[in-house]
């Protein structure tokens, strides 16, 4: 077995909490920093809990800003909310040492590149290792515990540059295991996170429950309707990676390998989930990251892309509109990322550029 790693953790969330637990089940070291200082107060009197299919109890260390973190930290793991990379990634990129790999849990609208630009204007060269999702899902409960949901079978990941590749491979890896699936640039990545598409059928057919703070199953409220409208979304995503000639997962494929489920029409396969446990609890608030973060950082980058190729997603692009309505804010202009990056003033071959090596420049011949 080899050493432990000390793996910076910028987050304090369920993701970031259930993260750092499977890395200390998986003799690592984590370190967690709450970029807002409140969400590890916590551990001050109380050690983090993990329960479900993950069962750990520790302290785990805290930094006190981002230098702290990246100072006592082999490699870096982003892991807040999508409307919060661009704040973190700002804070970290001044003191994120040369070889010193980041993995972005999970990947929103071009994020390592942004990362990427951010570490080349500091003069660093570090690798950027962008996930298609997260390692873990779960909630957290009240105090210092978090609720582990599943731990996936498979992760897509690339890494910019593309030449650093093996090594982003590796590392994963050895943090968790041969989970992982690589794909062809943060393209593929791009459209490999199907957890936007999913929770705008799930928040949209569940609203009310959400405005009420309904306890919910969020497995068995797939209904056969809400389950249809899951995969229309899904062939959408899946028109616009083919016309990119880019291989990614189905929804099918998504769901088994994700949460040990045979595959089975998206309905099927949310009731079997329920009925053995793990389908989830659905949000309780309408102030809930299936709207606010999954449609501005994850619809629009699937709108984006598919007006680029011309396959348009007319149903991820209703999704957006339909939201910004009931919520009466303009979804389409919150991406904080898609707008310091200025996609507008690219075409299709710089993106695909920018997908393995990290950098974005204007280029006068397409890519080969």
């Amino acid at each position: 077995m080899s050493d432990p790693l000390r793996i910076g953790i910028a987050g304090a969330g369920a993701i970031a909490f259930g993260t750092a637990a499977l890395l200390y089940k998986n003799r690592h070291i984590p370190m967690l920093w709450s970029p807002s200082g409140a969400g590890t107060e916590i551990f001050t009197h109380e050690p983090l809990q993990a329960r479900g299919v993950i069962e750990a109890e520790f302290r785990p260390n805290i930094a006190n800003s981002a230098q702290e973190l990246s100072d006592n930290s082999d490699a870096l793991f982003i892991a807040v909310p999508a409307y919060g990379h661009k704040a973190v990634m700002d804070a970290l990129a001044p003191h994120i040492r040369d070889g010193q790999h980041i993995i972005i849990s999970s990947h929103a609208s071009f994020g390592a590149v942004y990362l990427a630009q951010a570490l080349a204007a500091f003069g660093t060269q570090a690798p950027v290792t962008a996930w298609g999702t997260t390692i873990v899902s779960g909630r957290k409960q009240d105090g210092a515990l978090v609720r582990v949901n599943t731990v996936r079978n498979r992760v897509d990941l690339c890494t910019v540059p593309d030449t650093q590749a093996t090594n982003g491979l590796d590392l994963c890896q050895t943090l968790f295991g041969k989970r992982f699936q690589p794909r062809d640039g943060l393209l593929a990545i791009s459209l490999s996170n199907l957890n936007p598409q999913n929770h705008l059928g799930i928040a949209l057919c569940n609203i009310t429950r959400m405005e009420r703070g309904e306890d919910w199953s969020q497995g068995q409220n797939v209904t056969p309707k809400v389950g249809r409208l899951l995969e229309q979304l899904d062939v959408e995503r899946l028109a616009i990676a083919k016309a990119m000639n880019l291989d990614v997962k189905t929804i099918f494929e998504h769901f088994h390998q994700s949460f040990h489920v045979p595959a089975a029409p998206v309905s099927e396969m949310n009731q079997q989930m329920h009925t053995r446990g793990y389908g989830g609890l659905g949000p309780k608030t309408a102030d809930s990251r299936y709207v606010t973060e999954d449609v501005p950082y994850g619809l629009q980058v699937t709108a984006t892309l598919g007006r680029l190729v011309e396959q348009p997603a007319d149903l991820h692009e209703a999704g957006i509109k339909i939201f910004s309505a009931m919520y009466g804010r303009d979804f389409a202009q919150e991406n904080e990322l898609l707008q310091a990056l200025d996609l507008n003033r690219f075409e299709l071959h710089d993106l695909q550029k920018a997908a393995r090596t990290g950098l974005l420049q204007k280029t006068s011949n397409p890519v080969p």
